[in-house]
């Protein structure tokens, strides 16, 4: 499985970004994709993940500030950020496997695309 992310950046406290991960397998179907972040100071943790049949994990310091969404057809994920806050600012993992599990990360990881909110 190759997982490549993209939409990351700089953007203000308060704004927006869009992530986007597309997963490529020439085997079984991607059934839970979604996103890890490695924030300073801190250990990776889980930032919202999805089924494919739709059933979404959030952390809850995104509660209500991100959404999760994946287009099967395509593999891809995406993870809508709003009002986003400095403490959201770190390293984002796009993460699947062909498991439904939302309970643990899944085997294959992308890159990491950075995320910096800041003023």
């Amino acid at each position: 499985v190759q997982l490549q992310a993209s939409g990351g950046g700089l953007v203000q406290p308060g704004g927006s970004l869009r992530l986007s991960c597309v997963a490529t397998t020439s085997r079984f179907a991607i059934n839970v994709q979604g996103w890890y972040r490695r924030v300073p100071g801190k250990q990776r943790e889980l930032v919202a993940m999805i089924t494919s049949g739709g059933t979404a994990k959030f952390a809850d310091s995104v509660k209500g500030r991100f959404d999760i969404s994946r287009d099967n057809s395509k593999n891809t994920v995406y993870l809508e950020m709003k009002s986003l806050k400095p403490e959201d600012t770190g390293v984002y993992y796009c993460n699947a496997d062909y498991s439904y599990s939302l309970e643990r990360p899944g085997d294959y990881w992308g890159q990491g695309t950075q995320v910096t909110v800041s003023s």
